[in-house]
């Protein structure tokens, strides 16, 4: 049922933004590609990024350092950046360099980030180092 603008305010919230990595990407270009990112979630209530790598044909040192820079742009946001459809060839590439836990993290929820309540260290007074 959709109620008439009368009826109260209406709240949108973006939960998710995709785009798309075509083509093959130089150094020079992640700056701009950080930078248009930061526009779309500035001001915007947290989410996901969805960034579609399927047309990253053949994958890069670049490739990597592009994603691992639109990943450090989503978080500053308060963002997640996610991957769809990486392949073979991007995982080995971010594995390599050490980055693949970065860019290929689950999907989590806030709540998911949170310390854990209620935990108590325990001091053994037998040890000279505590």
């Amino acid at each position: 049922m959709i109620l008439p603008a009368a009826a109260g305010p209406i709240c949108v919230t973006t939960f998710a933004i995709s785009f798309a990595m075509d083509g093959t990407l130089t150094r020079a270009d992640i700056p701009a590609l950080c930078g248009d990112l930061a526009d779309v979630l500035r001001g915007r209530d947290p989410g996901v990024v969805v960034c579609d790598v399927s047309g990253a044909i053949r994958p890069d040192v670049v490739t990597v350092e592009a994603l691992a820079r639109l990943c450090l742009t989503a978080r500053r946001h308060g963002w997640q950046l996610v991957l769809s459809g990486a392949n073979a060839d991007l995982l080995e590439i971010a594995d390599l360099l050490g980055l693949a836990g970065v860019l290929l993290q689950p999907l989590r929820q806030a709540e998911q980030r949170k310390q854990a309540g209620g935990v108590e260290e325990v001091v053994d007074r037998s040890d000279p180092s505590g």
